[in-house]
């Protein structure tokens, strides 16, 4: 499979190259995307390929990024606007190259962390025996049997690993708001418990009277 990226998100988008460049075979990119940045990824498919497009927003304000797949003649096959998270599957009407991006560009001071899994096609055969007439034999079913549950396994893992980096992201985004609350709760008190010294003190202090005396 063969990806590139591009955008508008500077040395990001070199990162994400290089990610790509290191895994070209795999389907699952998690990257950065900055405050009023694009980021693009091409795929080149046959027509009557089967494809599904998942993502989610780990990290990162509200966990929300608009996606936008185009096809080859530049058809809008999918766009939604302020996801936190999607599926979407379709299948290729031709050959070419198909575009699918990402764009914080509504954000403008806060960067998201993006993770997608785009699958072209179907897995290969486990035996070359598996699509013909033939049947498989016991030992070739029990394979096929754990080879299709450990992938069931393998997307629930990534599911959960999301799933986990999404929950500590927001609990220490809480944990950073307390402290700032309890920071200025406490500046607050001290301001006010000096404020009620000074105010009790000139309650009991001792006011002076001057009397004037006037001669004739």
């Amino acid at each position: 499979m063969l990806l590139r990226g591009s955008g508008t998100a500077g040395p990001w988008g070199w990162l994400t190259l290089l990610l790509v460049a290191c895994a070209a075979r795999a389907s699952e990119i998690t990257f950065e995307l900055p405050d009023n940045a694009k980021q693009c990824f091409y795929e080149e498919i046959v027509q009557g390929t089967k494809c599904t497009l998942e993502f989610q927003v780990i990290t990162g304000g509200h966990y929300d990024v608009d996606c936008r797949l185009e096809g080859p003649d530049g058809a809008v096959l999918y766009k939604e606007m302020k996801k936190q998270y999607d599926s979407f599957t379709f299948t290729a009407s031709r050959n070419g190259t198909y575009k699918f991006c990402f764009s914080n560009e509504f954000s403008t001071f806060t960067h998201k962390t993006v993770y997608f899994d785009f699958q072209v096609g179907e897995d290969p055969p486990l035996f070359p025996s598996e699509n013909r007439a033939t049947a498989l034999t016991q030992m070739e079913s029990a394979c096929v049997s754990i080879h299709e549950a450990l992938k069931s396994v393998i997307d629930y893992q990534t599911h959960f690993r999301l799933r986990e980096a999404q929950g500590r992201s927001r609990a220490e985004d809480l944990n950073t708001r307390v402290a700032y609350w309890s920071i200025g709760e406490a500046i607050i008190l001290l301001v006010v418990s000096i404020g009620q010294v000074f105010l009790l003190k000139s309650f009991f202090s001792d006011k002076r009277t001057t009397t004037t005396r006037v001669g004739s």
